[in-house]
């Protein structure tokens, strides 16, 4: 939503000394919405299982990840070239998109772990972990004497 409304505050600036950067924050502001709008839809209908990708939380965290640091980049550019109140308010709202997409790539390691991470354990359906055995075995019973 705030990438949104960071596109649409963009779309409102009628002149510009250096439009690249303008341009950038454009395409960065609404390549963030309309992906978002996407996974967002897919992933909250029957959709994403048609689609035959099976990795969802490594694709949701890989592409969270890089609108972030795209967004990033867009803001500090854009607010080094920006001269009117309209670009510094889509500037706020850049780096407070930025700030979101942060938080949810926080959230989504606290509560998923890393997914790329290949030495997990099984889970155990919360049950104890058993203790280790701290017998040897085979200790007396072979020795020939």
């Amino acid at each position: 939503l705030l990438s949104l409304v960071a596109f649409i505050l963009e779309e409102a600036v009628t002149s510009c000394i250096s439009c690249t950067a303008l341009y950038f924050f454009e395409f960065v502001s609404c390549t963030a919405f309309l992906f978002t709008l996407l996974l967002l839809i897919l992933l909250s209908t029957n959709l994403h299982m048609r689609v035959g990708i099976s990795c969802w939380p490594k694709l949701d965290l890989g592409y969270t990840a890089v609108i972030t640091f795209l967004f990033l980049i867009a803001s500090i550019v854009f607010c080094a070239n920006s001269q009117s109140a309209v670009e510094r308010t889509a500037v706020a709202f850049g780096f407070l998109s930025t700030l979101a997409f942060a938080l949810d790539m926080g959230l989504f390691m606290k509560n998923n772990g890393f997914p790329w991470r290949t030495n997990r354990r099984p889970e155990t359906n919360g049950a104890a972990t058993p203790a280790a055995e701290t017998e040897r075995l085979n200790t007396g019973a072979n020795r020939t004497e």
